[in-house]
């Protein structure tokens, strides 16, 4: 029986860490299809998904650090990872970029993540097999 052929993904993530399971499903997915030799493309985080990009998240010691962890992924695969600029500048989310524009004293979108439109979000969508999407809802 020959071996399946490797698929392309692009995943968007919009449910916050802690308060949704989204982040952690979208990780144990991702890790799953890269040890089965597919690629994930691109990670957008889209709504409150924007929060697994802050910088400023502190879970306490006997819970997994999920930001960190898809940081971890996400260099160790080289996995592009797009924040929607409206919804993390709703959410107080601002790369350095963003900071200076809005005259901000500090900026907190950790890397690799960086803030962009959705014109990447188009391209990675274009060039995946498939597009899947992890929910905050509850």
């Amino acid at each position: 029986m020959p071996a399946p052929e490797a698929a392309r993904f692009a995943l968007v993530i919009t449910g916050a860490p802690y308060t949704s399971q989204a982040p952690q499903t979208a990780l144990q997915f991702a890790r799953a299809a890269v040890a089965q030799g597919h690629t994930i493309d691109r990670v957008f985080l889209y709504g409150d998904g924007v929060h697994l990009a802050s910088t400023l998240t502190c879970p306490p010691s006997d819970e997994a650090d999920w930001p960190a962890q898809w940081q971890a992924f996400l260099k160790t695969h080289a996995v592009p990872a797009t924040c929607c600029i409206a919804s993390a500048l709703r959410r107080g989310l601002l790369d350095e970029g963003e900071a200076r524009r809005y005259e901000k004293a500090a900026a907190n979108v950790a890397a690799p993540f960086v803030v962009a439109g959705l014109g990447d979000w188009l391209e990675a969508t274009s060039q995946a097999d498939r597009t899947l999407y992890f929910n905050g809802s509850h």
